[in-house]
This record gives structure tokens, sequence and C-alpha cells, in this order.
């Protein structure tokens, strides 16, 4: 049975740092990769309520939805597109504050506001899908985002 996920209420680094090591303690032993980012998708969700927070993974030329949590999202994304494909090509997170001042956002949902995509690597260093997360108010990521974000891509 898996252990239930604590987190405290505290600042949005603390609440990264309580959250790593629970994380590397679910996706150890566990192989499978879309597994894995089911668990992360949850527990990232879970700690801190964002609108959507899930998975593309690289299919031949294509990002594909992975595993999520929140409303229904698009299924597929060309390299070079929204956010997400920004993200894939340039092989770097993108911090969004605002996604309508985004060249080329893609709407899945009216609702989303700010994102923050960070790309996820195979062992030879390609990018293998990325880690998309929206919230549905304006400048919720930042660096720590993006630092703490970083560090848990590199797990998966």
């Amino acid at each position: 049975m898996a252990e239930e996920l604590t987190i405290s209420n505290g600042t949005k680094a603390e609440q990264y740092a309580e959250l790593l090591p629970q994380i590397k303690a679910v996706i150890s032993d566990e192989p499978d990769p879309i597994a894995n980012m089911a668990n992360v998708a949850a527990m990232l969700w879970q700690t801190f309520h964002w609108w959507w927070t899930g998975f593309y993974r690289v299919i031949d030329d294509t990002l594909v939805l992975g595993p999520f949590q929140g409303p229904m999202a698009c299924t597929r994304i060309r390299k070079g597109r929204g956010v997400c494909g920004t993200a894939w090509q340039e092989n770097q997170t993108q911090v969004v504050p605002d996604v309508d001042l985004f060249p080329g956002h893609i709407a899945c949902s009216s609702a989303s506001r700010s994102e923050i995509v960070v790309p996820l690597h195979d062992p030879e260093g390609n990018v293998s899908g990325v880690l998309d997360i929206d919230s549905d108010e304006l400048n919720t990521f930042d660096e720590t985002d993006r630092l703490w974000l970083e560090r848990i891509a590199a797990l998966l």
C-alpha cells in the first residue's frame, strides 16, 4: 500500500524540499516511466493544486499526451509549437508568466493563465518528453519552481 503524501504549508521552496525525497521514494524501485509520470503528476498536483499538471512524451516527431491531473488536454503538440513544443525544440525550461503574451501559445484550456514546461531527457541527453504545468492565475511560476521542477524532471 502506498504511503500518504505529507507536505507542510511552508514556503514554496520548503514544500518542494519535502516533496523531492517523497518522489524519489515512490519512483526509485519502479522501472515503468508511465507509472512514475502518473505518480509524479499526482504528487505535484496534490501538493500545489495547480490547474493542470502532467507530461507529454516524445513519440516520433510529436509530443503525445501522457499521465496528468486536471481537465482534458491537447493530445498532440508539434515540435516548436506552443510552450511545450518550444521547450522541446530549445531543450530549455520555459517559464511563462502570462500565456496570452507567449507567441504561438496553444490554448488547450482558456482557464490557463501562466505555465512552466520542463524538458525530460533520456540517458543520451535527448529530450524524451516534457513536464507541463498550468496555473489559472498569472505569474504563478518563478525561479524557485524552475530549479525544483528541473530536479524532479532529472529523477525521471
